[in-house]
């Protein structure tokens, strides 16, 4: 196919230019009777791949039927409220698939532990084997289209292209383990980076089990948020890797935010429509960690956060174990504790901040209490009473000076950026 690039750094793209582009790429699939969409989550929100599935659908439906299937990888599936939000009234729910992790998965092959080995300098010298939801195999698809966001991310370095299909559509082993070795290279050396060790394994996977062998297109977006306005900055289609990259390039200059210096106090907001769990309100302390200075303060007001876990599993795991740093959980790791379940193992490492600074989390006591909060490892604070002195709408992005000279650094919504000091 003809790869589609489209960048409006400043201004942002219009509604005609996304259109156009959309329409530039189906126009090469004209024979496509039957169709998947896979957008991300309602976690995603700020991608803009709700906007653009609505379009699809639209463009497609006529002549095609379509199929959305959600990456949601571990996360719970989208509400009523949050498919309303994200698909409006265009796609049909009962066109709508929910992907099981845990049963809805074929295996392609594996990533060799060798190779494994080699990419995270012999410290994950495991195999791994390669899962997706079987129907992109054997659903009988023309076309897949897998839409999602480019941004800085904990796991991979720069979020989509392959993770999307890999983790997003993909099942236990994938998923714990390309988790896992990412954890032990290091989270602060992935962050924001494009050729991450987690992306190697995937890079692998994508070159040996989709390219030639699935209907595999990529749209990837690249999006700021400011001021209640979200702007939609790049569209990069193909089915290579090099969409990816120069969407990754161009998120690198808008989405990460070089800050001065460390900050004793950091203050971050979890939208309660957005972020629901630590699982992946956590971005909170991921995004912004490397702004915060050592024996400071990282606070992070969650008043959406009713749970650890997207799912039962991962809540109790969370619950049993806790952020308790990575030596603890590595050795808990090596006794075998999290077999079958390494992703709860990388999760508590990346949720630890190695007793550097503290995280407080302020959630609204009937959602998480503050015995709960603190069997975790984290401080607790009220969300009702410490947003009167950090108060959400009134801090504005950046630094902030409080009427009695504290200085604190403000992050409103995390899951667009990494905020760090060089």
């Amino acid at each position: 196919m003809k790869e589609l690039y489209l960048t409006e750094e400043e201004k942002g793209i219009s509604g005609e230019q996304l259109e156009k582009m959309l329409d530039d790429l189906l126009v090469q699939y004209p024979d496509a009777k039957k169709v998947l969409i896979i957008p991300p989550d309602y976690t995603r929100c700020y991608s803009y791949a709700g906007e653009i599935t609505q379009l699809l659908y639209k463009k497609l439906s006529p002549s095609a039927q379509i199929d959305v299937m959600p990456a949601l990888g571990t996360h719970m599936a989208m509400n009523e409220d949050e498919m309303q939000k994200f698909f409006g009234d265009v796609v049909p729910r009962d066109r709508i698939i929910v992907h099981h992790w845990q049963t809805d998965t074929v295996c392609l092959g594996y990533v060799p532990a060798e190779v494994c080995s080699e990419i995270s300098n012999g410290l994950f010298p495991e195999q791994i084997d390669v899962e997706v939801n079987h129907l992109l195999v054997d659903g009988g698809y023309d076309l897949i289209l897998s839409v999602g966001q480019v941004v800085p991310h904990e796991v991979v370095g720069m979020a989509n292209y392959s993770k999307n299909i890999f983790v997003g559509t993909g099942g236990r082993e994938m998923i714990n383990k390309s988790h896992m070795l990412s954890a032990i290279c290091g989270m602060e050396k992935a962050l924001g980076v494009i050729d991450s060790p987690a992306r190697k394994v995937y890079d692998y996977a994508q070159q040996h089990f989709i390219d030639g062998k699935l209907p595999l297109v990529y749209l990837q977006t690249v999006t700021t948020r400011e001021n209640d306005t979200l702007k939609l900055h790049g569209l990069y289609i193909g089915e290579s890797r090099k969409p990816f990259e120069k969407a990754a390039e161009l998120a690198q200059k808008l989405n990460i935010v070089h800050v001065d210096h460390r900050a004793k106090k950091v203050v971050t907001y979890l939208d309660p429509e957005e972020l629901k769990t630590t699982w992946v309100g956590n971005k909170g302390i991921y995004r912004t960690r490397m702004t915060v200075a050592d024996g400071g303060e990282l606070i992070v007001l969650a008043p959406g956060v009713i749970a650890f876990g997207e799912n039962e599993e991962m809540d109790k795991m969370t619950r049993k174990y806790g952020y308790t740093g990575t030596e603890h959980i590595l050795e808990l790791y090596r006794q075998g504790v999290f077999e079958g379940r390494l992703m709860s193992a990388a999760h508590l490492m990346q949720g630890s901040t190695e007793e550097r600074f503290t995280v407080t989390y302020a959630t609204k006591p009937e959602n998480l209490s503050k015995e709960e909060i603190e069997s975790v490892g984290y401080q607790w604070a009220d969300y009702n009473e410490i947003t009167k002195r950090y108060n959400p709408e009134t801090l504005k992005e950046g630094w902030n000076v409080l009427p009695d000279g504290e200085e604190v650094y403000f992050v409103g919504t995390p899951a667009l950026g990494l905020w760090k000091v060089d």
